[in-house]
């Protein structure tokens, strides 16, 4: 496996990755879900992404995905409701015990969460969705959604991600901060990479 490579983005500030910016595929599901979305809620904040994003990162591929629909906390509700009367499959800020009785029976899945404010989201093709950075701190956070990429699978993604693509090492430190994880973050990536700057 190739080492990821560290770029000098202004002064003090370095890039991890292989050079190359991660534009995930936009599935035909998360443009529809976005754009009916968007139209009946057109001032809220949204990011929308499918877990199946992560396949070519993983070792081992899941069976099941997750359509991940993030909008502003007040807006929650209201987006989940919106979303039961299109879809019967969908869950608003799921648990484990949710989780297990009633979602890891289904093919795909909604989950509406709330969004953390200042997440580095990216537009792509008119759909705004998650960077590689929120990501990767997503899935260090939440062992919830994520329980498929936890343990070993978790390094191996991140060890896939820096080797692939540029991270950007403040984006992703000043999001995890905003998850109460940046030391914990932090301490992980030291030990899947010796190029972390810290």
């Amino acid at each position: 496996m190739q080492s990821g490579v560290l770029q000098r983005i202004s002064r003090g500030k370095f890039t991890l990755g292989g050079g190359r910016t991660y534009i995930p595929e936009i599935s035909k599901t998360t443009k529809t879900i976005f754009k009916k979305i968007k139209a009946e809620f057109p001032f809220a904040n949204l990011c929308v992404w499918h877990t199946s994003v992560l396949n070519e990162l993983m070792q081992h591929q899941p069976n099941r995905f997750f359509v991940l629909v993030e909008t502003d906390k007040e807006a929650t509700n209201s987006v989940f409701y919106f979303l039961r009367e299109i879809k019967k499959s969908v869950f608003i800020e799921p648990t484990l015990d949710i989780l297990e009785k009633y979602i890891l029976s289904e093919q795909e899945v909604i989950i509406v969460k709330s969004l953390v404010s200042e997440a580095p989201t990216q537009t792509i093709n008119d759909i705004e969705t998650a960077t590689i950075e929120k990501i990767l701190v997503d899935i260090f956070c939440d062992d919830v959604i994520f329980s498929s990429q936890q343990g070993a699978e978790m390094r191996t993604i991140f060890k896939n991600a820096f080797d692939k693509y540029t991270i950007n090492q403040s984006k992703m430190l000043r999001y995890a901060d905003r998850r109460g994880k940046k030391n914990e973050i932090n301490n992980f990536v030291k030990t899947v990479s010796n190029l972390w700057q810290y």
